[in-house]
């Protein structure tokens, strides 16, 4: 997929959080969560609360609370990313990243005409798998870590309202000129292709202006996205529970 790779930033976006607030309500809600869950290489993980997004008045709210293995499932979806005794950096950059996620899922289950398709969630499922190397690895990732199929639909579904409401939110509204296009095909596209291949004959403007375009549109939902997110942040309570 996705655009939920968008909200993945180069710089670090584990900013300072709060402690405290609704720890009590949430461990009775959610204690029967923290069991056993999965084991890997013998060794034996049990889930825990590690923070809540948004989580003050609500009683019911599943994406309010992060726990150990939403940190795991994330990372299993993660081609490469190793899932045995992960590091503490990995953990937070992974927090980081679920955090997002659902700062922008709250705010697109308040557009309930984005949601998600049976069609929709199966095409997506289907993309996912494909970024790793065969279906088995694909398996034997999510079974490593404990995530079942009605689990991985729950996941692909949340990330397909993530992508729908970033089309709404910010792709509608893209509008990219002429003259952005012939800068940048002038001062980035040429220079580059004869960098990397010398000799090779360059595509003319008309050629390259829907290949530009694209990567101009993209690039600016994403500086949207990074400015929604320091936005919401800003105004989000963010509580850790746990340490990664």
């Amino acid at each position: 997929m996705d655009k939920v790779a968008t909200i993945n930033r180069s710089r670090s976006i584990v900013r300072s959080t709060r402690t405290g607030g609704t720890f009590l309500r949430l461990f009775l809600l959610f204690a029967l969560s923290a069991l056993p869950f999965a084991r890997c290489e013998a060794q034996q993980v049990v889930d825990k609360m590690v923070a809540t997004v948004n989580a003050s008045g609500q009683t019911r709210c599943q994406v309010c609370l992060i726990t150990y293995s939403d940190l795991l499932w994330q990372m299993a979806l993660q081609p490469g990313t190793v899932l045995v005794n992960p590091s503490s950096d990995e953990l937070n950059r992974t927090l980081s990243l679920v955090i997002d996620q659902r700062l922008i899922l709250q705010e697109a289950e308040k557009l309930p005409s984005i949601a998600p398709t049976t069609e929709e969630i199966a095409a997506a499922r289907d993309e996912l798998a494909k970024a790793f190397p065969s279906q088995a690895e694909f398996q034997s990732r999510l079974q490593s870590v404990g995530l079942t199929a009605e689990k991985l639909n729950e996941i692909v579904e949340q990330r397909v309202k993530i992508e729908k409401y970033l089309d709404f939110r910010f792709r509608n509204f893209v509008v990219i000129t002429q003259n952005e296009i012939a800068n940048y095909y002038r001062d980035v596209y040429v220079p580059r292709l004869r960098a990397r291949a010398p000799g090779q004959i360059v595509p003319t403007l008309e050629q390259a202006s829907p290949t530009i375009e694209k990567t101009l549109t993209e690039a600016k939902i994403e500086t949207d996205t990074d400015a929604f997110l320091d936005n919401t942040r800003e105004r989000a309570e963010i509580v850790t529970l746990s340490p990664v």
